[in-house]
């Protein structure tokens, strides 16, 4: 089996236009350059064993409208900035491909909880961090759009290679987003 056959996989999240911008220019403006080599999105899953690619591939090309999402306020990671993320859509989604691989091959990580989030800011000094949340808080509105599309990915020790993209198709149900 070749190395990259059994790199873990990631499944991550791409909001639709123009927030999928919005979310990339802050993520460019305040993630220290040498540590950002993805582009900005919301992970479903960190580290999926790379043998259910097949069973994800196949579940992820089936016709899904696009589910709504809630972007909400930024809050503090300590050494960064995250915005809550919230879709009952998503959650859904991310519940039948844990029934479809099966929990006991998940990471803890992945198992744990979902804390959906968007990282605009990591690994930076505490007071760099409260400076960008108070920046970002003030005046803050809460955003709903629609998701545009899933990732999978292939971590690969940094950067990561896209495996395939999956859109959604329909315009999605965006009173869907309530919180999960």
């Amino acid at each position: 089996m070749q190395a990259d056959t059994m790199a873990p996989l990631i499944l991550t999240l791409e909001f639709e236009a123009p927030y999928q911008d919005w979310a990339q220019a802050l993520r460019t403006q305040y993630f220290p350059p040498e540590r950002n080599i993805v582009p900005a999105h919301v992970t479903l899953f960190h580290a999926l064993p790379p043998d259910v690619s097949q069973a994800i591939q196949l579940r992820l090309r089936q016709r899904m409208d696009a589910p709504g999402v809630r972007i909400d306020a930024p809050y503090s990671l300590g050494r960064g900035v995250a915005f809550r993320i919230h879709s009952a859509g998503l959650s859904t989604l991310r519940a039948s491909i844990v029934s479809l691989v099966g929990r006991d091959v998940l990471t803890r990580q992945d198992a744990a909880a979902w804390r959906p989030h968007l990282t605009v800011q990591n690994k930076v000094e505490p007071d760099r961090a409260r400076r960008l949340l108070r920046d970002l808080t003030e005046g803050f509105e809460p955003i709903v759009t629609n998701a545009a599309a899933l990732n999978l990915w292939r971590y690969e020790g940094g950067p990561w290679t896209l495996i395939e993209r999956f859109p959604f198709g329909g315009e999605g149900e965006r009173s869907e987003c309530s919180a999960a």
